[in-house]
């Protein structure tokens, strides 16, 4: 009797674990092989912000050929969206991990409803922020410091900017519940079919393009809220077409007060969390103007190289916190803690690469982006020092994030709140000021608060308590 024919299978390659993570396959998340989940998340997250940060730069890049004023119109209404940005950040962690923890549990019915909650809440803060920005455009202007001539020439594109809050809401949001259901692909599609048609329509409707009105800098607001605007389509499409793991049903549109309240609790401290981070920037800036434009400069130069470099630590940290907050809802804290360890790894092994580029090369690569000597000196000084903390960044990004993942919002916050305002910032200005290094003190706080809280975070997530966290 002859025995059966093997079946074939496809070996398994570091290039098919790319091609599956970028076309997206349906993965159970919660068995399996932990790195190869890790990778096939990290990878579309990774391409996901790689788009965004394209899409910042060729916006900037049409709008400065109007000139300052409408470069200046442009920061001001970004300064204010950042606020926004805060917000929806803040709604899309504590989504994300409702969800996350739902689809673990293999409870898609909840985890549906609350991406429903989630997007009633995003629907009604974009409706504050709508009203506020398209009646008060011109004050908030002038409140920001802007000039009578930019406030003339702006006000159009603050207000259409701040009156599409929604799609930047529900663009972050909704794709915060896709990769909370481990549909990262998706997520990235839809940024990259919203940042392409953003892309294209930009430069068409702010000098007038072929058949397109010639609008100005209001056009770049315009194109914006159209690219986004698309992509949201195409999201709540993906959402109710039944192919993803999330679907949702016309019986899932009822409010649930209980869901929408937690998700207030986890997206409030979200929030600050995230306000938290970003607000202490502005200490250090304050602390560098001190020494006057070039050592400004410079550091955003450097600070802008470095945003861009950590993209893969930002979709490694947010690949753990999925596989955590799926892992927690299969009961299976183990795994959960392995990804963590996991995904740290290949982020720290990334990161020390990416720490010896600039550490030898931080001089002609700041080079390219000045012409100032002066600038480019503190900013190749910016960027080497920052960069001999690149290993203990990548550490402390993916644990800080898979408490988020967790559903512990509050730990985060905390530790921001105490290395950032109580260590980093006090830290800079001893530094600085008080012992006479200049910007290479500030240069030199930043180092030791994101390693001393890689430290702290490291330590917290091994007492374990964030796996006791119900959600």
């Amino acid at each position: 009797m002859s025995s059966p024919a093997p079946v074939h299978q496809e070996r398994i390659t570091w290039w098919t674990v790319v091609r599956d993570a970028v076309r997206g396959t349906h993965h159970d998340y919660t068995s399996g092989s932990i790195g190869r989940a890790v990778v096939l998340l990290a990878i579309p997250m990774v391409l996901e912000m790689c788009m965004e940060s394209v899409f910042a730069v060729c916006d900037v890049f049409f709008v400065s050929r109007l000139g300052p004023d409408a470069t200046a119109t442009v920061g001001l209404t970004e300064s204010m969206m950042t606020l926004v940005y805060t917000v929806a950040i803040g709604l899309a962690i504590g989504a994300a991990a409702v969800v996350a923890r739902r689809i673990g549990e293999k409870n898609p019915e909840a985890a549906a409803e609350a991406a429903v909650q989630g997007i009633a809440l995003g629907l009604l803060v974009a409706a504050v922020v709508a009203v506020v920005g398209v009646t008060l455009a011109p004050k908030l202007l002038e409140i920001m410091g802007a000039s009578p001539k930019v406030r003339a020439l702006g006000s159009n594109y603050t207000r259409v900017m701040l009156g599409g809050s929604a799609n930047v809401l529900l663009l972050f949001l909704i794709n915060a519940i896709f990769r909370g259901a481990g549909d990262a692909a998706i997520a990235m599609r839809v940024l990259w079919f919203a940042n392409a048609i953003n892309i294209l329509l930009g430069p068409c409707l702010i000098f007038g393009l072929g058949p397109f009105p010639k609008m100005g800098v209001t056009g770049a607001a315009v194109a914006t809220t159209i690219g986004r605007g698309c992509g949201v389509l195409y999201q709540l499409y993906r959402l109710s077409r039944g192919d993803a793991r999330l679907t949702i049903h016309p019986r899932h549109l009822a409010l649930r007060p209980s869901v929408m309240a937690q998700l207030v609790r986890l997206s409030g401290s979200g929030t600050f969390q995230v306000l938290v981070g970003t607000a202490s920037y502005v200490g250090l800036v304050r602390i560098l103007s001190t020494f006057g434009s070039n050592a400004v400069a410079g550091y955003t130069i450097a600070i802008r190289l470095v945003v861009f470099w950590i993209l893969p630590s930002w979709g490694l940290s947010n690949a753990a916190a999925t596989m955590v907050g799926q892992s927690l809802g299969a009961r299976d804290s183990q795994r959960a803690e392995r990804a963590v360890w996991i995904a740290a790894r290949y982020d720290m092994i990334v990161m020390g690469i990416v720490s010896l580029i600039f550490i030898a090369l931080a001089g002609p690569i700041v080079g390219l982006f000045t012409n100032s000597v002066e600038a480019a000196a503190i900013g190749a000084q910016a960027l080497r020092t920052m960069s001999y903390g690149f290993v203990f960044y990548a550490l402390g990004m993916v644990v800080t994030q898979s408490f988020n993942g967790a559903g512990d919002t509050w730990t985060p916050t905390w530790i921001n709140l105490f290395c950032f305002w109580m260590w980093e910032i006090p830290l800079a200005y001893v530094l600085a000021r008080i012992l006479n290094l200049g910007p290479q003190g500030v240069f030199l706080a930043i180092t030791v608060g994101y390693s001393t809280l890689a430290l702290v975070a490291t330590i917290l997530f091994r007492q374990g308590r964030w796996k006791l966290r119900m959600v």
